[in-house]
């Protein structure tokens, strides 16, 4: 991932004001979709719609005279805005984001500007988004709207898909000042302060575009932020794929939209719910990766969020109760890296280590260079932890121990505050785990490349991207300290393309040992966390490290496969210790 820095800063009482700074510090929000798509539920005629709920007027071809007929059904009479805002606030999130319009067109708030809207076209007639910004003010949620600017099925003009390039050659313009620009008005001037506009799937929007959107916001309220799916790299910040896991921390502010089963809109048929554990995993990860967590609920056409998402929210907001600390106002982890054990935040010269599976005995962590001034659960404060460290000069390498109580004070994640006596300061070279694993990710390799016109790229996640010559390679150095025999796996991004293909002829080298094999999808594993980006790890050999000390890794794309195209997306080599 690349550093982005916001383009705008507002002024306040004659200071510059970070207008990314509270966002930084909420790090967990709630994303709402609502809106017609939850009258069909995920149905048209009798008939189950695969795919996306919000979808469902692209994936079942409905006309829009026939979509627009859902509004005579939408009576939300159960819709409770204090309702809505105060789950968010039991689950420990600051900011809510609402669909004010999808890609339907459909605006869920009274919009002068068009009758196609909540409180003109269904019998409800009530304008929901002031409800919510009242419930919003007294909770001390800030509210922000999700607005479609570019895709919107109502209107020919505008673009129908993510991937039309066509709109502005069918009057994009038009609809832009007809009906985009004059519903952010009102978005931005009914509705008291916006903490940011969600604009989402620029599609063929030229620069000059998304400036004049990002312009207008900032004229009518400087403080409101601009999401970075604006497009062409406007935004305060970057968007990260729907549900998409980075494997390394960010540079610069992202976040993550996620869903809590598989849709963003209701779908009566979608009963596949995370659980509150693998919730509060992605909360984590993501947090100590730099990265704002925003998780989605879909409610119902009569307004209920449904069950299974209040009550792992109401779960995650108790765990949140006694381990915020850290989370909110977090930075990403100092290690650049992530652990098998759990995960990292640090701040104010602390550092969070949430620990996912609790050890057996003594728990240990490798490279961190800092003396330990003490050391205490969040959950319990008052009880200190022994703590150990040692530094092996010749080999350079730090090593902590932390004596914790027997028994895990939380069944999901436990949280250990390290507080140190300076800023963090941890060996930036990959480092052998406690479990004898060695993680080598391409983020943290030197990339070689005599052919430049065949570039190695990394993409947002730091998978390889492009990767189609064979005269590139990828080399590590790295700390190991337990010598004895390694089973080498290649592992695979297999992402959501349809066209990542296998076979490809890959070696790892090792001093004058290597070892060679062809890329396989026979062994596949998807994250608990996410179904959209699994992984397919290869076994191609095994190699000896003989004594402890700084190692050279390299790895090598022999051969392709007939007919590649997209190159060898390496997500990591990792060296497991055979017993």
């Amino acid at each position: 991932m690349s550093s982005r820095k916001a383009p705008g800063k507002a002024r306040r009482a004659g200071r510059r004001v970070d207008p990314l700074k509270w966002w930084r510090e909420a790090r967990f929000g709630m994303f709402i979709h609502w809106g017609l798509y939850s009258v069909a539920a995920g149905y048209w005629r009798g008939e189950p719609i695969p795919r996306l709920g919000e979808w469902i007027k692209k994936h079942a071809n409905i006309p829009q005279d026939e979509y627009a007929q859902l509004a005579k059904q939408f009576n939300p009479t159960k819709f409770n805005a204090a309702r809505w805002v105060g789950l968010a606030k039991q689950a420990g999130m600051k900011y809510i984001v609402i669909t004010a319009k999808h890609h339907d067109g459909f605006a869920m708030y009274d919009s002068p500007c068009s009758e196609y809207d909540i409180v003109d076209a269904t019998p409800f007639g009530r304008d929901v988004m002031k409800q919510l910004a009242a419930a919003c003010r007294k909770a001390g949620i800030r509210l922000c709207f999700y607005y479609s600017q570019f895709q919107d099925w109502a209107e020919p003009s505008a673009g129908q898909s993510a991937e039309d390039q066509d709109a502005n050659k069918r009057g994009l313009e038009g609809y832009l000042r007809r009906k985009c620009i004059p519903q952010l008005k009102e978005l931005l001037t009914q509705y008291g302060p916006v903490g940011l506009i969600w604009f989402d799937t620029p599609g063929g929007m030229t620069l000059a575009q998304s400036l004049r959107l990002r312009r207008l916001v900032q004229r009518l309220q400087p403080a409101c932020l601009v999401s970075g799916r604006i497009g062409n790299e406007v935004g305060d910040y970057a968007s990260l794929g729907d549900n998409q896991i980075p494997r390394r921390g960010a540079e610069g502010d992202w976040e993550t939209p996620a869903t809590i089963n598989d849709t963003w809109g209701f779908k009566r048929q979608d009963h596949n719910w995370k659980s509150a554990a693998t919730l509060l995993y992605l909360l984590v990860d993501l947090a100590s990766k730099g990265v704002n967590y925003l998780l989605n609920v879909g409610p119902t056409a009569a307004g209920v969020i449904p069950a299974p998402s209040v009550t792992r929210l109401r779960e995650m907001g108790r765990w949140m109760k006694v381990n915020g600390e850290a989370i909110y106002g977090t930075a990403a982890s100092p290690f650049p890296y992530t652990h098998r054990w759990g995960r990292i935040t640090q701040k104010d010269g602390k550092l969070y280590l949430m620990l996912l599976r609790w050890p057996r005995g003594k728990f240990i962590l490798h490279g961190l260079r800092n003396k330990v001034r003490r050391a205490y659960l969040l959950a319990d404060r008052r009880k200190m932890i022994a703590v150990s460290q040692r530094h092996d000069r010749k080999l350079d390498h730090h090593v902590l121990e932390l004596s914790l109580p027997s028994r895990a004070p939380d069944k999901y994640v436990s949280v250990v505050v390290l507080e140190l006596t300076a800023r963090p300061n941890v060996d930036q070279r990959p480092i052998q785990q406690g479990d004898g694993r060695i993680s080598l990710q391409p983020h943290l390799a030197t990339i070689h490349m005599p052919d430049k016109a065949a570039a190695i790229r990394l993409t947002r996640g730091g998978v390889t991207d492009g990767w189609v010559s064979t005269r590139n390679w990828l080399s590590w150095q790295f700390k190991v300290f337990r010598p004895g025999a390694y089973r080498v796996d290649v592992v695979m991004a297999r992402g959501r393309s349809k066209n990542v293909t296998y076979g490809h002829k890959v070696k790892v080298t090792m001093g004058a040992a290597s070892v060679q094999g062809l890329t396989s999808a026979k062994k596949v594993s998807i994250d608990p966390a996410t179904r959209y980006f699994p992984e397919a790890s290869t076994t191609i050999g095994k190699l000896g490290i003989e004594k402890p000390g700084t190692r050279t890794l390299a790895i090598h794309l022999v051969k392709l496969p007939k007919g590649e195209k997209p190159g060898l997306a390496l997500a990591s080599v990792e060296l497991v210790p055979l017993k």
